[in-house]
């Protein structure tokens, strides 16, 4: 992913703040004010284009550097710091496959120096692509949750396991076993990135909560600052005005920037 070639443009290093996702990814740059410990179905890269980031794991053991990397499900909080730059990786992608090589035999916060630098092209592409390292089997029922246009389908668990030649109690232990989490969670997941995109276009909180199917802003708030430890105050503070443009180009100042 990173390289130490000049010709590589950094991800957040000369960027100012914004939002957006992007196909399998989600990201976030600005100032981390900190927040409350929190886990989320997504692997967390976090990116100090200056300086380090700090997190806090479960025990209150603080980890710093430039890149770290957060598995999914891993309890911790952010601290106060400067600016940052935030990317959640789909663990259904290609890109995940990479991550999970960088976690290591633990579970915890891991320092990945060598991922401080990003190649926004290869980050595009390979969070785009289907995970080669997970059972196909869950990678298709992952599919099912989702459908063919990128929104959740409410087809009940048992159904999706007899869909991919599975029992309910095999599927559910597969997805413990290679996600590390239930795929309920990959449920939440989708719906709120179907609400972070609604952000990215410049809707309101109340019309995003809509967007992903929450029953309120107070639900998509509460759900937000659960899984990712923000809230769609905190996401529409960086975005522009006029919130116009592509939601998922990372290459800009944020959606709308010309």
């Amino acid at each position: 992913m990173g390289t130490g070639d000049d010709q590589v443009r950094d991800v957040g290093r000369e960027l100012g703040p914004g939002f957006g996702v992007g196909e399998g990814y989600a990201w976030y740059r600005g100032v981390s004010p900190g927040g409350s410990v929190h886990r989320h179905a997504a692997f967390q890269l976090v990116l100090a284009p200056r300086g380090e980031a700090v997190l806090a794991g479960a025990d209150g053991g603080i980890v710093r550097g430039a890149a770290l990397l957060v598995p999914p499900m891993t309890a911790h909080r952010m601290l106060s710091a400067g600016d940052l730059l935030t990317v959640f990786v789909e663990p259904h992608s290609a890109l995940a496959d990479r991550l999970r090589g960088r976690c290591g035999s633990g579970s915890g916060i891991v320092a990945v120096p060598e991922l401080r630098r990003l190649d926004e092209a290869e980050l595009d592409r390979a969070a785009a692509l289907p995970s080669a390292g997970l059972d196909p089997r869950l990678l298709a029922a992952s599919a099912l949750l989702e459908g063919p246009e990128g929104v959740e389908e409410r087809v009940p668990m048992d159904v999706v396991a007899a869909r991919v030649g599975l029992s309910p109690q095999r599927l559910r232990a597969l997805a413990r076993q290679q996600l590390g989490m239930p795929l309920a969670r990959r449920r939440i997941w989708l719906k709120l990135r179907r609400s972070a995109e609604a952000l990215g276009e410049g809707r309101s909180p109340a019309e995003a909560a809509a967007a992903g199917g929450f029953a309120d802003q107070a639900h998509l708030t509460h759900r937000m600052r659960e899984m990712i430890g923000m809230t769609p105050a905190a996401v529409l503070r960086v975005l522009p005005a006029s919130a116009a443009g592509a939601p998922g180009d990372v290459h800009r100042n944020g959606p709308g920037d010309g």
